[in-house]
């Protein structure tokens, strides 16, 4: 089963549980006290808000109890997908590289974005080609994905980079990064490849009739 991790003010874990739902994806709700059903076989740390994100988004549900749980299930291979809130809790907890910060223009951003497909030879991107374009939407206040340069090199060089904001054509330009992302980047992944955090949304692009379907094969992963 596919644990969503509910924290105090996450609303995106209805969106998620949706999606995978009409992918055939078994999955639940996991309220973050409760900690991880045994038979966990993937996490979703989904969108919205969680408590002590007035501190920095994140940073308190980072050290969750539960988070420990997600850690030590990360490093025995299980797949685990943050996104948008839980991108910023996945990078405060450690799971990722960088940090995500208040975006460039100070402003709650919901809109339509393209993204690069950087590295498809992992879980979450081997149903696209490297370089393909997709369309994904992202809705929010501090999705500016930082780094350090050295560190940027590093996983850069170790193909770590999953999407990078790009123009319709795949041109990755200023004008297509939304947020003010360090070198565009959109998503990347832990030490393994099986942890991954993005800022779009994929589980609101997998409806047609209500956003699109280039997320399916993001959160195809799971199946």
């Amino acid at each position: 089963m596919i644990a969503i991790v509910r924290f105090g003010g996450s609303n995106c874990d209805r969106d998620a549980k949706r999606a995978l739902d009409d992918l055939g994806i078994e999955n639940g709700i996991v309220w973050h006290e409760d900690g991880l059903p045994e038979e966990t076989s993937g996490i979703v740390l989904p969108g919205g808000f969680s408590y002590g994100d007035y501190l920095r988004a994140g940073a308190m549900a980072a050290r969750a109890p539960i988070m420990e749980e997600v850690r030590e299930a990360a490093r025995e291979g299980v797949p685990v997908l943050g996104v948008c809130n839980g991108a910023q809790i996945g990078s405060e907890s450690g799971l990722t590289p960088g940090a995500f910060t208040t975006n460039a223009s100070a402003r709650f951003q919901c809109e339509d974005v393209h993204l690069r497909v950087e590295n498809a030879e992992t879980p979450w991107t081997e149903r696209y080609e490297e370089g393909e374009v997709i369309e994904l939407p992202i809705a929010h206040g501090e999705g500016r994905f930082e780094i350090g340069e050295e560190e940027l090199d590093r996983i850069e060089g170790e193909d770590r980079v999953l999407f990078r904001y790009c123009e319709a054509d795949g041109r990755v330009t200023d004008e297509a990064n939304p947020t003010g992302s360090t070198d565009n980047v959109a998503g990347v992944l832990g030490e393994r490849g099986t942890t991954a955090v993005l800022m779009p949304h994929p589980e609101r692009a997998v409806l047609a009739d209500i956003g699109g379907t280039d997320g399916r094969g993001i959160l195809a992963a799971f199946a």
